[in-house]
């Protein structure tokens, strides 16, 4: 490879990099907005699920607010970007245990002894975090796995890729997916529990959405239904 193709590859990674660190900026920060609104909700109203403290939300925040901090802090020309991808990859893993744990809580919630006095407002608003957040955190996850991630996406293209797009499968030139494409996967799988229209094509695809489903499942049909039915008494 030439000299100057592999300046217009790197130039074209580098430019993808900081198009992307910048759009997952700003998709973090709204995760981190959305749990701290609840826990500033939980200390107001007074709610409280299976006896936690409100600030445990909080502590739910902070892989994303480390993430933040990572994608912000670490110079766009750093020597080492494998080290920053394993680092967003074990942020992210923690978010998605942090989703766990608050499907579980909010379960723990609804056959406990005190299911009864749970209202529509703390159900719905715990609830639609939760959810919101899983369809955040897999959206990231599904933008860093495809491909290597948006540089190597930017510098080698998606010949063999972990996401089938419709726009791939109709040879769009010049075509590649931003985060906005993942988190649109991630939402149309949260709603549906199902591939919509792109489908996972390896293992590891197929195993996040899986996940992210079962999640998705949890809080909409167990958490939110509940909700509903306590607003209809």
């Amino acid at each position: 490879m030439s000299g100057a193709r592999r300046a217009d590859l790197d130039a074209r990674g580098r430019k993808a990099l900081l198009e992307a660190r910048t759009e997952a900026v700003v998709v973090l920060v709204l995760e981190v907005t959305l749990l701290v609104g609840l826990a500033v909700a939980d200390k107001a109203q007074g709610w409280r699920i299976v006896d936690l403290p409100w600030w445990v939300w909080l502590v739910l925040a902070l892989p994303a607010l480390v993430l933040i901090v990572l994608l912000l802090v670490v110079p766009l020309a750093e020597l080492s970007p494998g080290r920053v991808r394993n680092a967003s990859f074990g942020l992210l893993g923690l978010l998605v245990a942090s989703d766990a744990v608050a499907v579980v809580v909010l379960l723990a919630a609804l056959v406990g002894s005190s299911a009864a006095s749970l209202g529509a407002a703390d159900l719905l608003a715990h609830g639609a975090v939760v959810w919101l957040t899983n369809i955040i955190t897999f959206g990231l996850l599904f933008w860093q796995v495809d491909e290597g991630g948006p540089r190597l996406r930017a510098e080698q293209g998606r010949p063999d890729p972990d996401f089938q797009f419709p726009q791939d499968a109709t040879g769009r030139p010049g075509w590649s997916p931003r985060l906005s494409d993942y988190l649109y996967v991630s939402l149309t799988n949260a709603i549906a529990v199902s591939p919509t229209d792109t489908m996972p094509l390896t293992r590891r695809a197929k195993g996040l959405m899986a996940v992210e489903s079962l999640i998705s499942y949890a809080v909409v049909i167990l958490a939110i239904a509940r909700a509903v039915n306590v607003l209809g008494d």
